[in-house]
């Protein structure tokens, strides 16, 4: 089988310049492409109706402060008609979300100002204190692909279910869901392509599968237990080089070993792929990774083997990017 994921999306969309075509064999092909479903759906099938109604969620962090101790807190109705959280997240709190119907997707889709503005008036009747916008440490922006039902207008109302299609041209696309459904809906989507394409009946495996990481019982690693098992090698990689043991940036506990190890074990290769997908950095605090930008992408460069033109190239678009993440005044 082959797999299209929103990763390759992305690619096709930055690189479709270069890359006019890509051929390639299977007895199966899945798509699972989120929000952009019905785009490339329809290079299958031209006359398809839409089938995703996009919703934009928005997540505010700020400061540890303003939600002490280690209880989250939901609030189940709001003005909007979803419920509103706010959890303990790596030493943050995270605060969320909104359901705002949008017209079109894009790759990097950016908080608005009246959800801003909702997130922060509502969590202030909760949290110890009330929070500004000079208090938001990072903001960022997700897409919902809802599918639809009915003729309802309000995402709000859509239920969050997922769907399985499977085109005349046998090509078996999966969209709609949640987090917390993620691995039902690979397994039925799995289940449908090993129909299509002959594939022996096996029993799924993958139920019980102990993930990488995996450690019984958990050690106490700090600000490294994300890790899992893998935190006593990054803890020995400080010990060789402890030059690598210190923060980049006093907001974050983050520290160069991190960056070293996500290039050799984790397949990082961009300044992105650091500091937002394998740090959370960006996620955490915007104006924080932008300043540790230079000295992480310096440590990136030297393990990969880049040169300064690469590297200045690389903080280019990571700031492009991080602008998405620091909210306006």
């Amino acid at each position: 089988m082959k797999y299209t994921n929103d990763y390759t999306t992305d690619l096709l969309f930055r690189h479709e310049k270069i890359c006019n075509s890509y051929t390639d064999h299977a007895r199966c092909d899945v798509k699972t492409t989120g929000p952009f479903y019905d785009e490339l759906r329809r290079r299958d099938e031209p006359t398809v109706a839409p089938l995703i109604m996009p919703s934009q969620g928005v997540h505010v962090v700020l400061g540890r402060d303003f939600l002490p101790g280690a209880t989250a807190i939901m609030v189940p109705h709001t003005r909007d008609g979803r419920v509103m959280f706010a959890i303990p997240w790596n030493g943050h709190v995270l605060v969320g979300t909104t359901d705002t119907p949008i017209p079109a997707v894009s790759l990097e889709p950016t908080p608005l100002d009246h959800e801003v503005d909702f997130i922060l008036e509502t969590a202030g009747r909760y949290l110890a204190r009330r929070p500004g916008r000079p208090d938001i440490l990072s903001v960022f922006a997700g897409i919902r692909p809802l599918v639809k039902t009915g003729d309802s207008a309000s995402t709000a109302a859509l239920p969050r279910e997922h769907a399985i299609h499977i085109s005349k041209s046998g090509l078996v696309t999966i969209t709609g869901g949640k987090w917390t459904t993620y691995r039902k809906m690979a397994e039925e989507c799995v289940d449908h392509a090993s129909v299509l394409a002959r594939l022996p009946d096996r029993p799924c495996v993958t139920g019980d599968l102990k993930i990488h990481g995996y450690h019984q019982p958990p050690e106490n690693s700090g600000s490294l237990a994300v890790y899992g098992s893998d935190a006593v090698r990054i803890n020995e990689l400080m010990q060789d080089q402890p030059e690598l043991a210190r923060p980049l940036h006093e907001m974050l506990p983050i520290c160069g070993a991190q960056i070293i190890w996500a290039a050799r074990h984790e397949m990082a290769r961009t300044l992105d792929d650091v500091l937002a997908r394998r740090t959370r950095a960006l996620f955490l605090n915007a104006r924080a990774a932008v300043a540790m930008a230079p000295a992480t992408v310096r440590l990136l460069a030297a393990e990969l083997g880049r040169d300064q033109s690469w590297q200045r190239l690389q903080i280019e678009e990571f700031n492009r990017i991080a602008a998405h993440f620091i909210a306006s005044p």
